[in-house]
């Protein structure tokens, strides 16, 4: 299968090396456009890939084109080789741009757009992902197997996915929040700052590997650790008086809205 890839930042290289690893695709296979001639270079090099100079070279032998660009960068980058895109299947993982819009630019592509997060980068992302109207199943499906590479990839409405932006896509920023701020709170209760960052970070990868493996509900998981009267229920009750729980939701409501600005 040959795979292009418009776009060399670290989402490109994550879902590139996914592929390879998974055995989806050779390097031999890729071929890797940017606007940036260094950039693409170095994505090439570290794979055995490809650099390309322009976007329709790379989209020229390819069955699959990922669009990996920034939001703002999308109209460009399509121009450039819309005529290219016909009857090629095209995965986007731009926030914001919907199918339609997409479209508008893609020429005659078969449109997949995504949403994946950083977490792609190890293998342990979360996708979701959503055809327009002229996808297949088979695309669809290939879709699955290419995003499921880099982790957790599941299909959903296109309707989802502004929401699936301001959850999971934003959602590793705001888990680093918590562990900076655990962090500082452990060296202000007297700890040494390379232990407390180490204890926080630990302490939030234990707790998700927990809930994923039990497949508990996290409320329960939240209630098995927390004893009446005692040290988890104080820090709760305080968390609670923050509004901490609400600030959250605040927090994937304006994600969630952004994504739909960023789309019109």
């Amino acid at each position: 299968m040959k795979i292009a890839t418009i776009g060399a930042g670290r989402m490109a290289g994550a879902l590139v090396r996914g592929l390879v690893h998974a055995g989806v695709c050779t390097p031999a296979d890729i071929a890797v456009a940017d606007a940036i001639p260094t950039a693409r270079e170095r994505l090439a090099a570290d794979l055995g890939a490809r650099a390309v100079a322009t976007n329709a070279d790379a989209v020229a032998d390819a069955d699959v084109v990922l669009l990996c660009v920034k939001p703002a960068d999308v109209s460009a980058a399509l121009g450039a080789c819309a005529d290219a895109l016909s009857g090629r299947l095209l995965i986007s993982i731009a926030a914001g741009w919907s199918i339609d819009s997409l479209g508008k630019h893609a020429g005659a592509a078969r449109i997949v757009r995504a949403m994946p997060n950083t977490p792609a980068q190890i293998g342990a992302g979360a996708t979701a992902y959503a055809g327009g109207p002229t996808a297949t199943a088979d695309d669809l499906a290939l879709a699955g197997r290419i995003l499921g590479a880099v982790g957790l990839a599941v299909a959903v409405p296109e309707r989802m996915l502004d929401a699936v932006t301001g959850l999971s896509g934003s959602g590793p920023a705001y888990v680093f929040l918590v562990m900076e701020a655990l962090s500082d709170a452990g060296v202000a209760a007297g700890l040494p700052r390379p232990l407390a960052t180490q204890l926080a970070v630990q302490t939030v990868l234990g707790a998700a590997r927990l809930a994923a493996e039990t497949n508990e509900p996290p409320a329960q998981l939240r209630e098995a650790v927390t004893s009446p009267g005692g040290t988890t229920a104080a820090a709760l009750r305080v968390l609670d008086a923050a509004n901490v729980r609400s600030a959250f939701g605040d927090a994937v409501r304006a994600a969630t809205d952004r994504s739909r600005e960023l789309g019109q």
